[in-house]
């Protein structure tokens, strides 16, 4: 559950914000001073504070400016100053929004959403499992555990499709990732490097077909097909 800060000294926009907020699903808690907002950052960290321009003590921008000395906690500022200059030095100063009094509660919730959306970190895509394992330096692949049996051009050329799952490598292409020129005439060779390979990967696992077959196009190594 994300926890907002709300530091706004007047009470009965703060009941609003908390209405809202909580209605959305956040925690809230409220202080009336930019350095009681301060504090509780270093105390309790919030996951956004909604901070207003006009405190009593300190006012909104310059305790954004203490704030951003220790923390990069997202800030949306409220305030009555719809000017130009006010909006552009808040969001100079590290604020992240700036909502003009009087405000929409359900707007003001929207964007704490939006925010905290932009804010959390996108989790980068698992990589498939593969049963193969490459050994580099001993020109060796291991398939499901067993390592093996491969000529020096077998072994560059199912490296380079392993390198890339799921992309189409034409003849040519694979023939240059053996170390044989394509103009050589020897494509074709490809076609029994590939028959031999699947052979030898049938001694471990006879129903798979990891090396899939484009007509007319080329291979490629299918994880699904492991």
């Amino acid at each position: 559950m994300p926890h907002i800060l709300i530091v706004e000294d007047e009470a009965a926009i703060a009941d609003t914000l908390i209405f809202a907020l909580q209605g959305d699903g956040h925690s809230t808690e409220w202080v009336t001073l930019g350095s009681a907002a301060l504090e509780q950052q270093r105390q309790r960290p919030a996951d956004l504070i909604i901070l207003d321009i006009g405190l009593p003590d300190i006012n909104g921008f310059e305790t954004c400016r203490q704030l951003r000395r220790f923390s990069e906690v997202p800030v949306m500022f409220l305030s009555a100053r719809d000017g130009e200059i006010d909006r552009v030095v808040g969001l100079e100063i590290g604020a992240d929004d700036y909502v003009v009094k009087p405000f929409s509660p359900r707007e003001v919730a929207a964007r704490v959403r939006a925010i905290l959306k932009r804010m959390t970190p996108r989790s980068e895509p698992e990589a498939p499992e593969t049963p193969f394992s490459i050994d580099s330096q001993r020109l060796q692949i291991s398939y499901r555990g067993q390592s093996l049996n491969l000529t020096r051009h077998e072994f560059r050329l199912l490296q380079c499709l392993l390198e890339q799952p799921e992309r189409v490598f034409s003849r040519e292409q694979l023939l240059d990732a053996t170390g044989v020129p394509a103009e050589a005439g020897y494509e074709r060779n490809v076609d029994s490097h590939i028959k031999s390979l699947r052979a030898k990967l049938r001694t471990v696992q006879a129903d798979a077909e990891p090396i899939q077959t484009h007509r007319g196009l080329g291979y490629s190594y299918s994880p699904g097909h492991s």
